[in-house]
């Protein structure tokens, strides 16, 4: 069979409603087959065992689970929403990556609880693709609650900041 002969069942395979040919003779083996929409692969898992807990053996006493550590809440006040909501607002990640509260490990935090910021200062980090974003304040007011932990992702619009507007000094 030469190039030709292939070139030809190809453009048969094309023509026709055929999925796949498949030729034998003697040593030569060819398979055509073409891709389509019931040509699909479907993956699937086998679900995760359940294994019922064993019985503790009698005489013996029961261990008494203990609850998985919880990581350390972010950095909060008090209070954590003021009485005048009206001037709280949520500052949100203007970008997908990861947050960091300052420019390095060892270096002094960029913002916290209780500081009042003002427009245009720098309140965090927000690392992309090994780019650090420096993010800035859209507002004037004190920060109320910070609703990221430190080195975590953040997705597109996640509230990072509450602000109160109402406090500028």
């Amino acid at each position: 069979m030469d190039i030709k002969d292939i070139q030809d069942l190809i453009k048969l395979v094309n023509r026709s409603s055929l999925t796949e040919v498949e030729i034998e003779n003697g040593d030569f083996r060819l398979k055509i087959r073409r891709k389509g929409a019931d040509n699909n692969v479907i993956y699937t898992s086998e679900p995760t065992p359940y294994y019922a807990p064993q019985p503790a053996p009698a005489g013996a006493a029961a261990p008494v689970p203990t609850p998985a550590p919880t990581p350390a809440p972010a950095e909060s006040s008090a209070p954590a929403t003021p009485a005048n909501n009206a001037n709280l607002i949520e500052f949100k990640s203007p970008m997908i990556g990861t947050f960091y509260r300052s420019p390095s490990p060892e270096a002094e935090l960029f913002a916290k609880v209780g500081d009042v910021v003002s427009k245009g200062q720098v309140l965090c980090i927000i690392e992309a693709m090994k780019l650090f974003n420096e993010i800035e304040s859209e507002v004037n007011g004190k920060i109320v609650k910070i609703l990221v932990d430190d080195a975590r992702p953040v997705e597109y619009d996640q509230p990072l900041f509450l602000i109160d507007t109402s406090i500028t000094s």
